[in-house]
């Protein structure tokens, strides 16, 4: 954990939010998006959704290490939410959670749930 300011409550490092698990890109998903922020970062989001729920849920991007926490902690919401319900996951839930720098990560938290949105919405408009 860091420090951010005095008097602040400590803010998750990239490090300690990001184990990897949901970083990486995916073969035949059921729903992608892709969506390139104000600050130049590049995320993408693949869905696996059986049952109208995600089970399976992997992001990828050439972003900074806040951008890296807030696709982790997009995806950690989403996997095994009905599809529907996983549209209600908020860039303020996850700034106000700590999961990113509650300033610099701002940005990061919005790019991360419009890419998620971005797959879920190419899953739900498929034919």
């Amino acid at each position: 954990m860091q420090e951010h300011g005095t008097g602040e409550s400590p803010i998750p490092t990239a490090a300690a939010t990001d184990d990897g698990t949901f970083f990486g890109r995916m073969n035949d998903p059921t729903g992608a998006g892709v969506v390139q922020g104000s600050c130049g970062d590049t995320m993408e989001f693949y869905i696996v959704v059986r049952n109208e729920t995600i089970e399976d849920v992997k992001f990828y991007t050439d972003g900074c290490a806040n951008t890296r926490s807030c696709g982790t902690a997009a995806a950690r919401r989403a996997l095994g939410r009905k599809v529907t319900d996983a549209l209600s996951i908020s860039a303020g839930e996850i700034i106000r959670s700590g999961e990113c720098e509650p300033l610099a990560g701002r940005h990061c938290a919005i790019l991360a749930v419009s890419t998620l949105c971005r797959a879920i919405a190419d899953y739900l408009l498929q034919p």
